[in-house]
């Protein structure tokens, strides 16, 4: 079942992990070993957990590389419902030989 309107993944890392233990996304980034400035955007939405993103992440956070790309693909599936138009479209009809 597709949630309404879910959190995108840098949003769940910033208030499940980061905020409540008091990390910085400097200090996340060094432990991912990535450049700081792909922690902010990943932090702010503006990036895509990818398939290398979400191995960093389990090793260092702990969730599966699954959960993370799952989470990722739940928030971006959202976002392209609301800007989907399907008025145009209509399910091919397949007649059985």
């Amino acid at each position: 079942m597709m949630m309404h309107n879910p959190m995108h993944p840098g949003e769940f890392i910033s208030t499940v992990y980061l905020e409540p233990a008091g990390i910085s996304a400097r200090t996340l980034a060094e432990k991912l070993d990535v450049n700081p400035s792909t922690v902010t955007r990943l932090l702010n939405g503006k990036m895509r957990v990818s398939e290398e993103m979400a191995l960093r992440l389990h090793i260092v956070l702990g969730r599966t590389p699954e959960s993370w790309l799952t989470m990722q693909n739940q928030y971006s599936l959202w976002q392209a419902r609301q800007r989907f138009d399907s008025t145009k479209l209509s399910p091919l009809e397949i007649t059985s030989a």
